[in-house]
């Protein structure tokens, strides 16, 4: 089974995260690729592979070395984003992309206008939907490129590596991925998760991340009789928000700009509440975003009253890179084998969180990789196949270097 016909079978199987379970897995159909994927790795000689109660799979290929090497680490996971449906996804293969704009069903259209990025894929073979779900490359085409690495070291015994040591999550795109990862299963001195997009971009920084919610407290009473005397809660938030400047905004920032994102609103005359999150490469500049709107809420206060406006905060995850700086060899063995495939290599540092930002904090440097997917989360995604079949083998070239084999 190639890369591709791997992809195209566990896309197909639904495993969208629920963020408003509260359980572990959220949702109890991940268990069905985790199966799969499971008998997959015993076919290929993992014998270990089994997976948790809460749906981590953990599998394991012994060293075929003669001399001591370090236990490398491949991650992807399993689930796919809640923000659209994964239910009956209908993948199709374009061949010799023309570089145009694409038709996912008669109402659906992919404009180039509006993904640029993908002027640069013509000629390539690309994985789309059919207009109505997600592809859920992100991140299954990290699943299919690990496997078939493992296919390949199961067809060619004489290619030589450590020990290899995999892991498939579930509810990374809920940000609980980590949470219940057992680091002494996996066994890894350090590990990549494959979760990004084009093949020569490699990625060691993330953002510091942060989420706040804004309460406001109103007086209510009939409007024929409010003059100085109501205290429209709603109203309240509404001036809070359009108090933070407006270049902070996600639609105003590229690159390491950082930004303040209002998330969720809801409220009446009696109560409202905002919910943001916070996020930034700098950490003395996520702080200085935490200050500034404690600032807007003392205002508040001061005009209508203690109380009227209260925030908190909460620290979600911090960038990789304060982990990853300390051990330079692991960015350098992907930089390097990322050039051993011909490609130019990239830094380019994640606009967003992964699995191996926590995971980096708890001891297993992580660096995250690409797969050849692109345009996540909604009916535009895609993958460029002949990228997923240079991830795998970016993944036996590392294990290559790391053990030892310039």
């Amino acid at each position: 089974m190639s890369a591709a016909e791997k992809l195209i079978r566990y896309c197909k199987v639904d495993t969208q995260s629920d963020p408003k379970s509260g359980t572990h897995p959220s949702s109890s159909k991940e268990f069905a690729l985790a199966e799969i994927l499971v008998e997959e790795l015993k076919e290929l000689g993992l014998k270990d592979a089994a997976c948790d109660d809460k749906c981590y799979v953990y599998a394991h290929l012994e060293s075929n070395l003669d001399h001591e090497a370090p236990a490398v680490g491949f991650i992807a996971h399993m689930d796919t984003a809640p923000d659209f449906t994964g239910t009956g996804v209908n993948p199709r293969i374009i061949e010799n992309y023309d570089g145009g704009d694409i038709a996912l069903n008669e109402e659906i259209v992919t404009r180039v206008a509006l993904f640029p990025q993908m002027k640069k894929l013509k000629g390539k073979t690309l994985l789309v939907t059919d207009g109505n779900t997600l592809l859920g490359a992100d991140d299954k085409a990290g699943i299919a490129c690990i496997m078939q690495a493992l296919e390949e070291w199961q067809k060619n015994p004489s290619l030589k590596h450590g020990r290899i040591c995999v892991a498939f999550t579930p509810d990374e795109e809920i940000g609980e991925g980590p949470e219940y990862f057992d680091f002494e299963k996996m066994g890894a001195d350090f590990a990549y998760t494959m979760d990004g997009d084009a093949v020569n971009i490699m990625s060691d920084e993330t953002f510091n991340a942060a989420s706040a919610v804004v309460h406001f407290r109103g007086f209510s009473i009939h409007p024929g009789e409010a003059k100085d005397r109501m205290i429209n809660a709603g109203e309240i938030a509404c001036r809070f928000a359009a108090a933070l400047p407006a270049e902070m905004t996600p639609e105003h920032t590229e690159g390491k700009e950082g930004f303040i994102h209002l998330c969720s609103m809801h409220g009446n005359v009696e109560s409202a509440e905002l919910e943001y999150i916070l996020r930034d490469h700098d950490a003395k500049k996520i702080q200085d975003k935490k200050d500034l709107m404690q600032k807007v809420c003392d205002l508040f206060n001061a005009e209508y009253g203690a109380g009227t406006a209260e925030i908190s905060f909460a620290d979600q995850y911090r960038n990789m890179k304060e982990v990853l700086a300390k051990h330079p060899e692991v960015s350098e063995i992907a930089w390097k084998s990322i050039q051993d495939l011909g490609l130019v290599p990239e830094n380019v540092p994640i606009r967003g969180g992964t699995d191996g930002a926590q995971l980096s904090f708890h001891g297993l440097p992580c660096p995250n990789l690409g797969n050849g997917g692109g345009n996540f989360h909604g009916r535009y995604e895609y993958c460029v196949l002949e990228e997923l079949d240079l991830a795998a083998k970016l993944v036996q070239r590392i294990a290559e270097r790391a053990a030892g084999k310039e």
